[in-house]
């Protein structure tokens, strides 16, 4: 099991791939681990070098207190980057995760060649929309939530199979309170509208027609932010990778043939 530590916090890192292959790194949403991105990777081309890493307050790393703030989150994978001396990085982000790799792409564009934005925009919420939300956690945990959590994850199909849903109700109730709580907090503060407005690399962003959390025409007004190519999962909610992980893969493989990352 790999790790790498971050201002005292130890991440949970998996690299899959040859050493030397072209690098594919993901970060993941907010109440799920890297598992999340299992069903897509049959679907992305041989040969490349994947990298996921779980990200403070979630999956099998570290769990400090909340709150945690975009900033931290964006330097826990940059010392991921570093720490595994990873250089010409196409950069997959769900939802936060996209908030990560915008902020990312940002601070380290000698790192990042490319970036996919999957069910995210640069400023997702409110604060007082966040904050109430981390009231309603503090007073009756996630599983409170897990119902209205999972009607903006998935489309209906997906939420009537009641063993489909079910590892995922898992993953998301067995998150910590406080690493959910955090993640919350860090949405809340994050605001990349002007430095995504002024990325220069490649982004291709992506939602499922059916996103409760972010809808496609949020994520399209990010795309247009920064002139990506935009496309919309039908019949996926917000974790598309998920439900529809052949047609995903599919649309990160022509991208990354694009950029000439494959």
């Amino acid at each position: 099991m790999r790790t790498v530590t971050s201002h005292g916090v130890t991440l949970h890192v998996q690299v899959d791939g040859p050493e030397h292959g072209p690098v594919v790194m993901f970060a993941n949403s907010l109440g799920t681990d890297m598992r999340v991105w299992n069903l897509l990777l049959p679907f992305l081309p041989t040969g490349l070098r994947i990298v996921r890493f779980d990200k403070r307050g979630h999956g099998l790393s570290d769990c400090p207190d909340a709150p945690y703030d975009m900033d931290t989150l964006v330097s826990d994978a940059e010392a991921v980057i570093d720490a595994l001396g990873l250089q010409d990085i196409a950069f997959v982000g769900l939802s936060i995760g996209g908030l990560i790799g915008q902020g990312l792409a940002a601070r380290r564009p000698d790192a990042l060649r490319a970036l996919v934005l999957m069910d995210t925009a640069a400023k997702i919420g409110s604060p007082e929309m966040w904050q109430d939300r981390i009231a309603g956690l503090r007073a009756g945990g996630i599983g409170s939530m897990a119902d209205a959590i999972l009607d903006r994850w998935f489309a209906p199909e997906m939420r009537n199979d009641t063993a489909r849903l079910a590892p995922w109700r898992n993953m998301l109730t067995r998150t910590p309170i406080e690493g959910y709580i955090g993640c919350c907090a860090a949405i809340a503060g994050a605001d990349f509208t002007q430095s995504t407005a002024d990325l220069t690399l490649p982004v291709m962003a992506m939602a499922g027609s059916e996103d409760g959390s972010t809808t496609p025409e949020m994520v399209q007004a990010t795309a247009n932010l920064c002139s990506a190519t935009f496309h919309v999962i039908p019949d996926a909610g917000h974790l598309p990778c998920v439900e529809a992980p052949e047609e995903v893969g599919k649309l990160i493989s022509e991208f990354l043939k694009e950029v000439g990352h494959v």
